[in-house]
């Protein structure tokens, strides 16, 4: 059991694994919700915990028996119910961390770097302790800029109430070891003017994953939030055809806008896909496959498809095309499969292990044709090329999943498949339910 007065700094609570009282893993923690006053302290009333599944769930502190260095004990009892943050609460980490408040001594301002919270007898979690940062400082006073202090939460002013422009460095350190789909649920789940600050503070290379990850209407909002040569440069990091998806979201005048700010080979690849029907193979394909020539060696083509920023689906598979090999290729010759590779000598050429019995489809082949041909032959990519059999792109089977999904699979919660099952559950406020 934690004890009273125990003190818990939620920036280093981020991450901890939750565990049962039998030692098995519930999950991690994301965020600390609270209840903000205008006047006193904040009362932390939960945890966002990360549950397998990539599902973030509420875990009231009633339910927590100890926080101890590296894990939090909870009751066992867990509403696997998605969490969604009510009008009244705050996220510490989310929309605390990074945010500018008044110091109560009239001195200046600083900005919110962690906060404490403390046990108290009654078993109630209250926020006592704010450690800010000096951003700047009034009436002369002997105190330096970015100074650091571990104030009482009664010596700060303006912690309920968001700062014109809030940085978020700090919530970005928090989630550093997230990948794209798991950051784009946490942005999924924030206001839209949070959203934005965040998706601002991210490097072009990760913001474009993450928009990737994000339903439609969230890409546009954060694209259209974006200073338009900032967002140029994101739709350049970004897939192609992915960057045409959310191109085709716009209005034509940005579009065309985007478009013109884009470096031209980029926007060459990304005109050409804008001009294809959604549910057809060109508009489903990437212009980025590998695509190497048939004297390139099988230790070359291996490091192609070592590279990080390749997709896992479109790695599995060598496009084989004569020069050019930017598309549209040259003659399309066949592909060559990751596994075959592995089993042959590194010196030999990709061309002697070529499979020209993998049929290519047609740049307008209808979703259902390229659907039937990637199950029927337990494919993960498949070359598109055009009438004159150069090759065009590749069509990989995330792409088509996201187009065979409804529109709001990322928010829909998973749907139980097999006998019905009785599991515990409880309440905002910590009682047990029964759930069939």
């Amino acid at each position: 059991m934690s004890s009273v007065g125990a003190r818990v700094f939620v920036a280093r609570l981020a991450g901890t694994a939750v565990f049962d009282p039998i030692g098995d893993e519930v999950g991690r923690v994301r965020d600390v919700v609270v209840l903000v006053r205008l006047t006193g302290a904040p009362r932390a009333v939960g945890l966002v915990v990360e549950v397998p599944g990539r599902r973030r769930v509420f875990l009231p502190l009633t339910r927590v028996t100890a926080v101890d260095a590296g894990q939090v004990i909870s009751t066992g009892l867990v509403n696997m119910r998605r969490f969604e943050q009510r009008v009244s609460e705050t996220l510490v980490v989310g929309e605390l961390l990074d945010r500018t408040v008044e110091l109560a001594d009239g001195s200046g301002t600083a900005r919110v770097e962690d906060v404490a919270m403390e046990l108290q007898r009654n078993g109630d979690w209250w926020v006592t302790k704010v450690f800010v940062r000096r951003t700047d400082q009034r009436g002369g006073l002997l105190r330096r800029r970015g100074e650091t202090m571990l104030l009482p939460i009664e010596e700060v002013v303006g912690l309920g109430r968001p700062s014109e422009s809030q940085g978020a460095q700090l919530l970005l350190a928090q989630y550093e070891d997230l990948k794209p789909a798991d950051l784009a649920d946490v942005l999924h789940d924030m206001g839209v003017r949070r959203r934005l600050e965040v998706a601002s503070a991210l490097d072009d290379e990760r913001l474009a994953d993450v928009l990737e990850e994000l339903p439609e209407d969230d890409q546009v909002a954060i694209l259209g939030g974006l200073e338009r040569g900032r967002a140029a440069d994101v739709l350049e990091a970004m897939q192609p055809d992915d960057a045409a998806d959310l191109l085709g979201e716009l209005p034509q005048e940005q579009a065309a806008e985007l478009l013109a700010l884009m470096e031209p080979a980029e926007a060459k690849d990304v005109r050409r896909l804008l001009a294809y029907e959604d549910n057809t193979a060109g508009g489903l394909m990437t212009t980025e496959p590998v695509i190497l020539g048939p004297e390139t060696s099988i230790a070359a083509a291996l490091a192609h498809v070592r590279r990080q920023d390749l997709n896992p689906a479109l790695a599995s598979l060598v496009f084989v095309a004569r020069p050019p090999l930017e598309t549209p290729t040259g003659r399309y010759i066949g592909v060559v499969h990751l596994q075959r590779m592995l089993r042959e000598p590194p010196h030999e050429a990709i061309g002697q292990i070529v499979d020209t019995d993998l049929e290519p489809v047609a740049v307008d082949a209808p979703l259902l044709s390229v659907t039937r041909q990637l199950a029927t032959y337990n494919l993960l990519a498949l070359p598109v090329v055009d009438e004159q059999r150069r090759l065009l792109g590749a069509v990989s089977v995330d792409d088509v999943l996201d187009h065979l999904l409804p529109d709001d699979w990322r928010e829909t919660d998973d749907v139980h498949v097999g006998p019905p099952t009785r599991p515990t559950a409880v309440t905002r406020d910590g009682r047990a339910v029964g759930r069939g």
